[in-house]
């Protein structure tokens, strides 16, 4: 799932064709998580210098840290051509064949929420992982014959918003495993102020730690928000982003000062004031506040719990005395909370 946010209606096809021109198109190019950085640059440069397709990488996080981007880059890097499908449209075995039989000599296959891909394409993609092979099943009952197909050599680079749902076996055939972290409010000013470059926008100083501040630790949130700044810019201003502009941007589009949108508000407003500060269950909760369990339970709550805003335990959802504080509320301790 995507980030949530209450900008979502608002991107159309331009902004999706300007999101896609702000990512960096090499390593050099690439803002933040150093670590897996420099440790792909030396797996790639290894693999240039051998004439050989660099190993399958595995790329975990939540979303919007740049799993997508860093699976584009390795395909530029390396001069190869890009394949890029999901786990969620490849429900058979039939249709990873597919895929896998007209890839080219070290094409690079990039596959988003690998972990949602159906079982019998997972046991597929096992032997054409290692063995560079798939074995097409011609027939059916006991006439069913397999037929082995031998494709190019290739690079899988799989993305996953939940490497625990993963299984084994197919998590040890990946060479490189990377864990994304999410970034800084340097990193991210610094995200803003180069996509603003890239954009055209005339920043003032100070504007891009404004955005940053709000950005939930999440570089497309921070590109998200500068396109917004910048709209509120062109209409109530002279077009020029400054720290005011951005403040006053923000706060229409109910984004606070540390990142909570509308939607995370009224989670925890509903758990601080209709449930007494909880404990309460997740089904409860989103029938409080109107929205799908999945939806709090994947992007609000993990952002709420991270600021130490709610906690979970046995017993349900509670808020904290920082999230009572928050919303400017008289704080509620609730007694024997993990019994």
């Amino acid at each position: 799932m995507d980030d949530h946010s209450p900008l979502d209606p608002l991107q159309d096809a331009d902004d999706v064709t300007v999101e896609a021109a702000l990512r960096p198109p090499e390593l050099a190019q690439f803002m933040g998580q150093q670590r897996v950085v420099d440790q792909l640059s030396l797996l790639l440069d290894a693999a240039k210098s051998r004439g050989s397709v660099p190993d399958h990488v595995l790329l975990s996080g939540p979303p919007g840290l740049g799993k997508t981007t860093l699976a584009m880059i390795i395909a530029h890097e390396m001069s190869a051509p890009l394949r890029i499908s999901s786990g969620p449209a490849i429900q058979h075995a039939g249709d990873l064949a597919a895929i896998l039989s007209g890839l080219s000599q070290g094409e690079v296959f990039f596959l988003d929420e690998i972990h949602r891909m159906s079982r019998p394409a997972e046991e597929m993609l096992y032997l054409a992982m290692e063995d560079f092979r798939v074995d097409v099943v011609v027939g059916k009952g006991a006439g069913a014959t397999a037929i082995p197909l031998e494709i190019p050599p290739f690079t899988l680079v799989g993305a996953t918003t939940r490497v625990g749902l993963l299984p084994g076996p197919l998590r040890d055939r990946f060479g490189f495993t990377a864990q994304l972290d999410y970034y800084d409010e340097d990193t991210l000013a610094r995200i803003a102020a180069r996509s603003a470059g890239v954009l055209g926008i005339e920043m003032k100083p100070g504007s891009a730690q404004v955005i940053a501040s709000r950005s939930r630790g999440t570089p497309r949130i921070v590109n998200r928000l500068l396109r917004r700044v910048r709209d509120y810019a062109q209409v109530k201003g002279s077009g020029i982003i400054t720290p005011t502009i951005s403040q006053a941007a923000l706060d229409l589009f109910e984004v606070d000062e540390l990142g909570l949108d509308r939607l995370d508000r009224e989670v925890l407003a509903a758990v601080c004031q209709k449930f007494g500060g909880g404990p309460v269950g997740l089904s409860t909760l989103a029938i409080a506040v109107a929205e799908e369990a999945a939806t709090i339970a994947e992007v609000a709550e993990p952002f709420l719990v991270r600021l130490g805003f709610l906690m979970r335990t046995p017993r349900g959802r509670v808020a904290t005395p920082a999230g009572f504080t928050h919303l400017g509320l008289p704080v509620k301790v609730q007694p024997d909370l993990f019994s």
